[in-house]
């Protein structure tokens, strides 16, 4: 069987704000000046901005009046110091500015203009103005110069996060820098990932600025929750062996809707086989033998009319993934059969229909999920979610969209993916992914589909719930990528050879995966 990945690398992390304040206070603890971490984060910054502009271009630097200008004053003395031609801008006085960045702003021997509502020629803007913990809004002076530079087309390099970014939660304060591109610090942050604040970033770089390995360590140890971002090395696929066939390789069962209803069941079923599940059994209404039969060679058929069938189904215990709701009609009928699905102990698939038809009743589901220790994985989009989770404090106001998924994981039992633009998977463990790899290309009728057989044919395979879950959604988002304009879900389980390919022969020109 699949071995899962325990224990992934630390620089995987993402770091909540308030993770990354511990981060800088243990390695101030340590003995790291503040101002010492300030000049390492201001080089970086410069040394982004020399890669962007020639030698002796116009930079306009716009400083906020916390430690995010602090960085802003660093990096416009070093490009001085390199021959850039330096304008900056400070929001606020200079008098006001306290510690670190007071020193940083005492070092800079160039002139200092007010922050204006307006955009000088130049041919790099450097954001910052404001860090990951803005608590609020951004008005008055500060927004009208956010729009300035929203207007402009000068690129833009912010520092830590695009001004007016929420470091956690990636929403936008009222209004956020467009940047080009975006240098943090340390690690990722949530914010990062989590849309709108993923497409104000552009390109991210993480830049290391000597806080040390035990100072991050300190950081994570206060976290609520292991988060990462999703990416390979969170997770190994199903390798095979010279003695692999098709009975160790899983078996994946798919339930389908009735007549005119098959096609989001197929789609789901050849991905679970394209995903590498030995065999795969899509079951229908007899009414619909006919209509699957004509679309499915490799894939097998069989009848089932309802949760009785289903249960009978089951005594053959080789169906070890079963994929429940694409196309499968909500009302107690799917209950039923959710209910038979859940109790048999198997891995399990709930998506669309299976999920709706247990509206505002996700303790009940909970509740079949762990009497029969399913290891089940839900894959909702927001609308789904939020008719299961109605009336729970996974849709309370104010969280963020990695603390709805992590409760709704906790609630359920069972692992959550909240599909879309941010895709975040969560466990009832604790650990939580956010997904980045993807494009718009896959928003088109039946990639959800394929997406939940991606999911379950891992699951045959033996992986483990999140893993399974991390790794499908990565897949996915590899095949949209590799696909791009045009994409229909029907492409997408054919890009699997090659996305599959390319992890298992370790091109580094594709993908970070590390052999296990």
């Amino acid at each position: 069987m699949h071995e899962p990945v325990k224990n992934p690398r630390i620089a995987d992390r993402l770091l909540t704000v308030e993770a990354m304040r511990r981060v800088d206070a243990a390695a101030i603890a340590g003995g790291i000046s503040g101002l010492t971490l300030m000049e390492a984060a201001g080089a970086a910054v410069a040394a982004r901005a020399r890669a962007l502009v020639p030698e002796g271009g116009r930079i306009l630097v716009l400083c906020g009046p916390g430690n995010n200008g602090g960085d802003g004053f660093v990096a416009a003395r070093l490009l001085g110091e390199a021959g850039y031609r330096i304008d900056l801008r400070l929001l606020g006085d200079r008098a006001a500015l306290k510690g670190d960045a007071a020193l940083a702003a005492g070092a800079w021997t160039g002139l200092v203009g007010a922050a204006e509502a307006e955009i000088p020629a130049a041919d790099l803007v450097i954001d910052a103005l404001f860090g990951a913990g803005l608590s609020r809004d951004l008005d008055g002076v500060a927004r009208a110069l956010v729009e300035a530079v929203n207007r402009s087309v000068v690129p833009v390099l912010a520092v830590d996060v695009p001004s007016g970014i929420d470091g956690d939660s990636g929403a936008a304060r009222g209004l956020a820098v467009m940047a080009t591109e975006t240098v943090t610090f340390v690690a990722l942050k949530p914010g990062h990932l989590l849309q709108p604040g993923r497409s104000h970033c552009g390109a991210l770089h993480v830049a290391e600025i000597g806080t040390g390995e035990v100072a991050l360590a300190a950081g994570i140890a206060g976290e609520a929750r292991a988060l990462y971002r999703n990416a390979p090395d969170l997770w190994t696929l199903p390798r095979l062996t010279a003695g692999s066939h098709k009975y160790t390789r899983g078996h994946a069962l798919v339930l389908s809707g009735p007549a005119h209803r098959t096609g989001a069941a197929r789609l789901a079923a050849r991905g679970a086989l394209r995903v590498g599940a030995g065999l795969v059994t899509v079951a229908s209404p007899a009414s619909a033998l006919a209509e699957n039969a004509a679309h499915l060679t490799a894939i097998m058929l069989r009848a089932c009319e309802d949760a009785d069938d289903l249960d009978d189904m089951l005594a053959d215990e080789r169906l070890n993934a079963l994929l429940l709701g694409p196309g499968l009609g909500t009302g107690p009928a799917t209950c039923d059969l959710v209910a038979v699905a859940a109790n048999a102990g198997r891995a399990l698939v709930l998506d669309a229909d299976a999920l709706t038809s247990f509206r505002s009743e996700v303790r009940t589901l909970a509740r079949h999920i762990r009497d029969g220790e399913a290891r089940a994985v839900l894959t909702p989009h927001e609308g789904e979610f939020a008719r299961l989770f109605s009336g729970t404090e996974a849709v309370a106001e104010g969280l963020t969209k990695t603390e709805r998924t992590a409760r709704a994981a906790e609630i359920a039992g069972a692992v959550v993916v909240l599909k879309g633009a941010d895709t975040v998977i969560a466990a009832p463990d604790g650990r939580a992914a956010i997904n980045d790899h993807g494009t718009p290309h896959l928003g088109t009728a039946g990639s959800g589909d394929v997406l939940g057989g991606l999911v379950a044919g891992l699951l045959a395979q033996g992986m483990e719930p999140f893993e399974a879950a991390c790794a499908a959604v990565w897949l996915h988002g590899d095949a949209g990528l590799r696909f791009g304009p045009g994409l229909i879900a029907e492409d997408l389980p054919e890009m699997m050879p090659a996305v599959l390919r390319d992890l298992a022969d370790d091109q580094p020109a594709t993908t970070a995966f590390r052999r296990p």
